[in-house]
């Protein structure tokens, strides 16, 4: 088999086979041999198992569909349809109460609550500024945003705007960290003494607030300050005093910067940020994840004009209160997300030459690789307590959990890893998840580490499953709509009443403009006003800005404000999850070409990246040219949307077709800077559109709505095209 090598009955693709075996194996105590030997008895352990679940799937859709089929002339009965979905294995009964027993679990999860960032694996440069997003520049973030309502002109330093981001920043200290007297605008100097620290006022002294918000110092070898640290619910921030630089000069206490920290948790992402459809996309993923894991990950970066070599942070040496010498981690702490169940990959083939399961080959690899971390002889590690974190998305009901379960305790088995290493985040972005939520956890209760909620995928799959029983409301409403609501509140709920606070993260979804950030300073703070120990931000500078709503909002105070509030129990009903939003009222010709056109320029504007250049996750301007973090979940609930609603003749094929050419010349417009841009228009004939296209008018076909088979065969095709001409491609 050209391409190919054979190990136990399996056929490895080149390229993933040389990084494998020269790259991966070596250092981590496992050989060669064994792995591939590990390999292709996951392969047949799993394999026939994911097959069965995959069915099971597809078998359940069947039976939901056909009963509103049935049903939809008589009207939605709620009793009716829990009877039936529990009757089908839909629902399953609520388990026995129980507390989860996750152990080992690093602080990150279990006790900080903060900032979560997502990145693709497969982009270098945005992994190891995640990575590094454990610490940022609140005065640059301020700064260089539209934080305050503008943002900067010109390109010199604005001392007017300067003086604004120090007014914010100290103005928010007194709420974050009050004085026990007077504002942290008239600071002028610090003092220690007795492992207190005072804060000089004009002529007077005054103290914190609360004495144990002051953390620590940093001071340079002669003895001089250099960093004063305090902590605000859990989260650190550095005042970094120099009265030499032009900003510290200018200050009363000399304080330049303050450093806050941000990001406490990253996921680096093999799954819906990425286009990995081979085995060399497959390996520059996993050769990532291994300079993670290893800690000499790199990359070459050009910069305003000058380059240099971007590298992991340290960690921060500091003195604490005592006179103790201590650490603060300079990293994020990394999860991996790995591919879920559906997908298969051409990286590996079985006996037969078939794709064998792509979650099955990451479950192994990624928890190989992260032995460098586990078994490391000093430097930085990434879990401290000893602890493989993956994130495993898109999965179905508590016996896909299970499956994960038992999948992740073959894989410690084969690397010599006692059990529950591994311990995972469930992505609760099904409905099928959604509804027994409490069962899913319980199936993996020695594991789980995380549970999170995200509309777009989770609405895909709202829209996916309830396709027969009528025409779904627009994207907006979909935001308001009776389910959501219940969505969101139930997966705190149960996250408490499963004993997740103190053990687990309880995360809420993204803030998808990374131009906006005063709208998320405005908006953000509901999510750990919600309970969210962690929450989405789309780059390191919203992370430091998000920090901010972690220092006014105790979350673990407010987890148990609501557990208390709800008295253990979901604040919404299993009726008001399972209530379908379909459309109530009559929509304007206006309302229906908007959405539409909405739709196809999203679809358009993240698949012609994706297909034709392998970007699996980007800022993408929307309709109105505002730039927007994009990937397959975007995707996913515009399809979904344009499928429903050509199913129930909202609209007909050649008004969407119109619409999806229109929105092709669009999208090549705001993309006309590129120079390796290859435009739609006014063909419409390349893989590109005839991917998009595809997602629309065939997208029936695919299961649960998954953009994921689509694009990976047309980006497939557009490499093997640019392989036989040995260059770039039409569109």
């Amino acid at each position: 088999m050209d391409g190919y090598q054979e190990h136990n009955g399996l056929w490895i693709e080149d390229t993933l086979e040389q990084f494998i075996e020269t790259e991966a194996v070596p250092g981590t105590g496992v050989t060669v041999a064994d792995f591939w030997a590990g390999l292709a008895l996951i392969v047949s352990e799993f394999g026939p198992r994911n097959k069965a679940m995959l069915d099971d799937r597809g078998r359940i859709h069947q039976k939901i569909d056909a009963w509103h089929l049935k049903n939809r002339e008589a009207g939605f009965d709620p009793e009716a349809y829990r009877t039936f979905l529990t009757e089908i294995g839909y629902l399953v009964p609520e388990p026995t109460p129980f507390t989860l027993q996750t152990e080992n679990v690093d602080p990150e999860f279990a006790t900080i609550a903060g900032p979560q960032l997502v990145v693709p694996i497969t982009n270098a440069r945005y992994a190891l500024n995640a990575a590094n997003a454990r610490w940022g520049s609140l005065y640059d973030a301020l700064y260089g945003t539209d934080a305050l309502g503008s943002l900067p002109e010109g390109g010199g330093y604005d001392a007017e705007r300067g003086a604004q981001v120090i007014a914010w920043a100290k103005a928010h200290l007194d709420k974050a960290v009050p004085l026990a007297a007077g504002s942290w605008a008239d600071v002028t100097g610090f003092t220690f003494d007795g492992g207190y620290l005072g804060l000089q006022l004009g002529g007077g002294l005054t103290a914190l607030a609360i004495p144990a918000n002051y953390a620590g110092t940093v001071c340079a070898e002669d003895g001089s300050l250099q960093e004063v640290l305090l902590r605000a619910n859990g989260l650190h921030i550095r005042l970094v005093i120099d009265p030499s630089a032009p900003v510290g000069g200018t200050d009363p206490a000399g304080i330049s910067d303050m450093i806050l920290e941000a990001a406490v948790s990253t996921i680096m992402d093999m799954e819906d940020s990425v286009a990995c459809v081979d085995g060399p996309d497959k390996a520059h993923a996993y050769r990532n994840w291994l300079g993670l894991m290893k800690g000499d990950l790199t990359e070459e970066v050009s910069k305003g004009g000058t380059s240099f070599t971007r590298k992991l942070n340290g960690d921060v040496a500091y003195t604490g209160p005592n006179g103790t010498p201590r650490i603060l981690r300079g990293r994020s702490q990394m999860l991996v997300r790995n591919v879920g169940h559906l997908m298969t990959t051409p990286a590996v083939l079985d006996a037969e030459g078939k794709e064998i399961g792509e979650g099955l080959l990451d479950a192994l690899v990624s928890v190989m690789i992260a032995l460098h971390d586990l078994r490391r002889d000093g430097g930085p590690a990434n879990s401290p307590a000893g602890s493989v974190y993956v994130v495993k998305p898109k999965m179905h009901g508590p016996a896909e959990v299970a499956l994960t379960d038992d999948l992740f305790t073959r894989v410690e088995e084969i690397l010599g890893l006692p059990r529950y290493t591994v311990k995972i985040g469930i992505m609760d972005e099904e409905r099928r998840t959604s509804a027994n939520l409490a069962a899913c956890i319980g199936a993996a209760r020695h594991r789980v580490a995380f549970i999170n909620t995200g509309f777009l995928d989770r609405t895909g799959d709202e829209t996916s499953t309830s396709m027969e029983a009528g025409p779904m409301l627009p994207k907006a409403e979909m935001k308001t709509a009776r389910w959501l609501s219940a969505y969101e509140d139930r997966n705190v709920d149960i996250g408490l009443a499963c004993g997740l606070k103190g053990r687990a993260q309880i995360g809420k979804g993204m803030w998808a403009a990374p131009d906006r950030m005063a709208d998320m300073l405005a908006q953000k703070i509901g999510h750990p006003m919600a309970g969210a120990t962690c929450a989405w931000v789309p780059s390191p500078t919203a992370a430091v800005l998000h920090a901010t709503h972690y220092h006014r909002v105790d979350v673990f105070d407010r987890l148990d404000e609501i557990e208390a509030a709800s008295g253990g129990q979901p604040r919404a009903s299993l009726d008001d999850l399972l209530t379908i939003p379909l459309l109530d009222h009559d929509l304007t010709e206006a309302e229906i070409q908007s959405e539409i056109e909405n739709a196809a320029q999203g679809i358009l504007g993240y698949v012609v990246r994706w297909v034709n250049h392998g970007v699996g996750c980007s800022k993408v301007p929307d309709i109105n040219d505002v730039g927007l973090m994009e990937d397959r979940a975007t995707c996913r609930i515009s399809s979904q949307a344009l499928v429903n609603w050509l199913h129930h003749g909202i609209v007909d094929e050649a008004r969407v077709m119109n619409a999806m050419r229109r929105m092709a010349e669009k999208v090549d417009a705001q993309n006309a800077a590129d120079p390796e841009y290859r435009p739609m228009a006014p063909e419409f004939g390349g893989h590109a559109f005839q991917a998009a296209c595809d997602l629309v008018f065939n997208d029936g076909n695919w299961p649960s709505g998954y953009t994921e088979p689509t694009l990976h065969y047309r980006r497939l095709q557009v490499k093997n095209k640019e392989a036989r001409v040995g260059g770039a491609t039409g569109a």
